[in-house]
């Protein structure tokens, strides 16, 4: 019987020949991911478990990214605590408002392809990307890690997905998560791995994928996998090994699910609040009044979506009484869009450009929303007081999408 992605990375990680899902078994961790948010639970929990050095400090990264700027007077605890930690026990990786953790994490060269890795933020599905096992832990388990560098799991069914032919203009990845996600349903692949293939999928960038990645958790997956390819190489930085040129479902793989879409079919969809598997093509919304648009985040804040929007936005005004708030997924990123004149045609535009981070996203600073004001926003959630009060409506959409909003104020297609 033949293996899917995650099967054969778990495999590989075991030194087995196969496992099957359901299994339960103790992987050996190839990187963690600890965030600001959660590092003074996991110090006291590591601490309470009577650990008093990590397996090996050169595997863990410490990211301040949900907490920066600071924006209430406990945020700063976190920094000390992540601080001193990192001094006690020698944490070579620590990253201080580089950006966002998720972007970080592959861009900064430390996932690669058929690694086995963990982060304390359920988006932690982002690394499948690049063909790694990655997702989201709370703090007791991170810390558990920490002291031993290693986890149980079980072995997750697999869904797979295929996406065969050419997306339309106007049609980005995000739109085919969203579509996915609003056909799955909000729990629909809860505990199972998303696997990724097909013609239109081979054609993406890594952004793209990893965009979609990203938003694997909303459907309630474990993780996420794109097989590694030439592309995946090049943004890694690296030659695939035999064992990661190997990293795609076998035609005998045993799946939950197959999923067959043409991309031909795909229009540009939003969320709406407040749910993020309550999906509705856009073509249905015209004309809904907005009062701000976020372009950013883990999900949609790379350099590929920076560039989608101000191709939109391009010689036009956002609308009066509407903010256009932008926020590049990390330090490379923003440097990149200056250098390309991406920040200077948003700019133009009347967009707010904000530091590298969570911002917005967690409803933590950077544009934080009142009772009956609509957002329109490239992020990964829309629930109920993500970004400011329990009154505030979020709808999610591509980056061309939200583009377009902020110039109409209100709902409107990119290309129509």
């Amino acid at each position: 019987m033949g293996q899917t992605i995650i099967e054969k990375i778990i495999a590989h990680n075991l030194g087995v020949q196969s496992v099957k899902p359901g299994e339960i078994v103790t992987v050996n961790v190839d990187w963690v991911m600890l965030d600001d948010i959660m590092i003074p639970f996991i110090v006291d929990k590591f601490h309470e478990m009577g650990f008093t050095k990590v397996w090996d400090p050169d595997k863990a990264v410490l990211i301040y990214d949900h907490l920066v700027p600071a924006s209430q007077q406990d945020d700063t605890r976190h920094y000390r605590t992540g601080d001193a930690f990192a001094k006690e026990c020698g944490l070579t990786h620590v990253h201080r408002s580089d950006g966002i953790c998720h972007q970080l994490m592959t861009e900064a060269g430390y996932v690669k392809p058929g690694d086995v890795v963990f982060g304390t933020d359920s988006h932690t599905t982002t690394y499948g990307c690049v063909g790694a096992f990655s997702t989201g832990i709370g703090y007791t388990e991170m810390a558990a890690i920490l002291g031993t560098g290693t986890l149980w799991v079980k072995v997750p069914e697999t869904i797979k997905v295929v996406i065969e032919g050419t997306l339309p203009e106007g049609v980005m990845s995000k739109d085919i998560i969203l579509r996915l996600i609003g056909d799955l349903g909000a729990d629909g692949a809860t505990y199972r791995a998303l696997e990724f293939s097909g013609s239109a999928i081979e054609q993406m960038s890594i952004s793209s994928r990893m965009a979609m990645a990203n938003m694997a958790i909303e459907a309630g997956a474990k993780c996420a996998a794109f097989t590694p390819d030439e592309k995946t190489a090049e943004y890694c930085e690296i030659e695939l090994d035999e064992f990661q040129k190997g990293l795609k479902g076998d035609a005998d793989a045993r799946y939950m699910k197959i999923l067959v879409y043409k991309a031909e079919d795909f229009v540009p969809v939003m969320a709406c609040p407040s749910q993020v598997d309550k999906i509705r093509p856009v073509e249905e919304l015209k004309g809904t009044r907005i009062d701000q648009v976020f372009i950013g985040s883990c999900t949609n804040g790379r350099l590929e979506d920076l560039q989608a929007a101000a191709k939109v936005l391009e010689g036009k005004k956002v609308a009066p009484f509407v903010k256009l708030i932008v926020n590049p997924a990390s330090r490379k990123i923003y440097r990149e869009a200056l250098a390309c004149g991406v920040l200077k045609t948003l700019i133009e535009a009347g967009a707010i450009v904000t530091h590298p981070g969570c911002g917005l996203c967690c409803g933590r600073t950077g544009g934080i929303l009142c009772d009956g004001q609509r957002v329109v926003a490239t992020n990964n959630r829309n629930f109920l007081g993500r970004m400011g009060t329990a009154k505030t409506e979020i709808y999610l959409a591509s980056p061309m999408t939200a583009a377009a909003c902020a110039v109409a104020g209100e709902i409107a297609v990119a290309v129509d």
